[in-house]
C-alpha cells in the first residue's frame, strides 16, 4: 500500500494531444497516476474521436470513458485532478513544467524530430516514437512502428526510423488516407463515422476537391476551417466500415501506452 500510494502522487506530463499521446494518458489515468497535457493553440488531430486535444475546442473531451478538460491555470490542473479527470492544456513549450516539477515528463508530439525536450525536464524523460536518442533527449524510448518491437521500451539508441506507411486495415495503407493537395483552407461538409464512397468528394482545401480512393467509414477527418500545408494529413477511411472504431483506442496505441507504463514501473520500482 505504501508503494501504491507514492505511484499515485507522481505528476506526469504529457506533450502532445492527439491520438497517442492520448492513448497514453488513457492508460495512465486508468492506472490512477496523475497525468497532465500539454498541446498548441490549433491542434489538427485527425483521429478526433479519440484525441483528447479536442477538449482545447470544446472544453472536454471524452475517451472510452476518461475525460480530459480544457484549463488555463496551475489552480484548474489541481482541481481537474480532483475531479479523476485529466487536465489539458495550451502550452506548446510545455513551460508548466516548472511549476508543476513532474516526476516524468513524456514527448508524444510525434514530430519525428525533437521540438525542445530535454533529460534536465525530469527525472524520468520518455520520448514516443523517432527523432530522440538515449542519454542526449531522454532517458528511454518507447517504439512506436509497426514491427516486432511495436511498444518496446529502448535503454540505448534510438527509435525506428519511421517508415510513412500507414497502419494497415484490410490490406490497405496509403489509399485510405487523404492528404491536402495543396496550401489552403480546409472544408468539409462531412463527419467522422460518415459512409463514403470510392471517387466522392470528402472535403476541399481552398477550392480543390479531395476525393476518397477507397470507400468505407470516415475513421478521422480533421476540423473544418483549419489552415493547411500541403501534404498534411486530413483523414482516413476505415474500409471495413465498423463506426465504433471512430471512437476506440487502436490497439497500436495500447501497445505504446503499455510500453509508457513499462517504463515509468521501471523507473519507480529499480530500487524497491
Amino acid at each position: 500500500m505504501k508503494m501504491a500510494r507514492r505511484l499515485a502522487d507522481l505528476i506526469i506530463l504529457i506533450r502532445g494531444g492527439g491520438e497517442v499521446a492520448s492513448a497514453i494518458a488513457h492508460t495512465l489515468a486508468r492506472s490512477h497516476f496523475r497525468v497532465c497535457l500539454t498541446e498548441v493553440p490549433y491542434p489538427q488531430a485527425v483521429s478526433r474521436g479519440v484525441a483528447y486535444c479536442e477538449a482545447i475546442y470544446d472544453g472536454e473531451k471524452e475517451v472510452e470513458g476518461v475525460v480530459a478538460k480544457s484549463v488555463s491555470s496551475i489552480a484548474e490542473v489541481f482541481k481537474v485532478w480532483a475531479e479523476d479527470n485529466i487536465p489539458i492544456m495550451v502550452d506548446p513549450e510545455a513551460s508548466i513544467k516548472d511549476s508543476l516539477h513532474p516526476e516524468i515528463l513524456i514527448d508524444a508530439i510525434m514530430a519525428k524530430r525533437n521540438l525542445g525536450t530535454k533529460l534536465s525536464d525530469a527525472p524520468l524523460v520518455i520520448g514516443i516514437g523517432p527523432g530522440f536518442q538515449v542519454g542526449r533527449d531522454v532517458h528511454v524510448i518507447v517504439e512506436t512502428n509497426s514491427s516486432i518491437n511495436l511498444g518496446k521500451v529502448i535503454l540505448r539508441g534510438e527509435a525506428e526510423e519511421d517508415t510513412g506507411i500507414p497502419i494497415p486495415i484490410a490490406g490497405l495503407t496509403f489509399a485510405r488516407v487523404l492528404h491536402s493537395p495543396q496550401e489552403g483552407l480546409f472544408s468539409s461538409q462531412k463527419n467522422i463515422g460518415d459512409g463514403i464512397s470510392s471517387g466522392e468528394v470528402v472535403a476541399f482545401v481552398g477550392k480543390q476537391p479531395v476525393t476518397a480512393e477507397v470507400g468505407g467509414i470516415l475513421r478521422g477527418l480533421i476540423r473544418d476551417g483549419l489552415k493547411v500545408k500541403r501534404g498534411t494529413k486530413l483523414g482516413e477511411i476505415d474500409p471495413l466500415g465498423a463506426k465504433e472504431v471512430c471512437y476506440s483506442i487502436r490497439p497500436k496505441m495500447r501497445a505504446i501506452a503499455g510500453g509508457v507504463l513499462e517504463a515509468i514501473l521501471m523507473h519507480c520500482n529499480r530500487d524497491q
